[in-house]
């Protein structure tokens, strides 16, 4: 199953599917280790976190969950389709929107 994040513009700018996060070219930049809506780069580094069940921002004060392993290589999730526009929604405080452009992460 596919879920498709935005940024509090509406913009559309990844997709998770199953445990992997996508940016919308389909290029792995992270995953969900511990199960809940926090998500880290390929890496192990924080990354951001889905609100709301479709908004993924970065949070500029988050607690350190400690180091959480490589989950192995998710493979091509193929194409997911194009989701649109959600419209606005402000961003919770403390939050950034995520970037991934040129499959390079960003907070603006």
């Amino acid at each position: 199953m596919v879920k498709y994040l935005f940024n509090s513009s509406g913009v559309w700018i990844a997709f998770r599917k199953d445990r992997f996060l996508f940016d919308t070219n389909g290029n792995w930049v992270g995953w969900f280790p511990w199960g809940d809506a926090d998500a880290v780069d390929t890496n192990g580094n924080y990354l951001g976190t889905i609100v709301n069940g479709n908004r993924f921002y970065l949070f500029t004060t988050h607690p350190y969950k400690g180091y959480p392993g490589y989950p192995g290589y998710p493979g091509y999730p193929g194409y997911p389709g194009n989701p649109g526009y959600a419209g606005y929604s402000p961003r919770p405080v403390g939050a950034r929107d995520v970037s991934f452009a040129k499959g390079d992460r960003h907070a603006t």
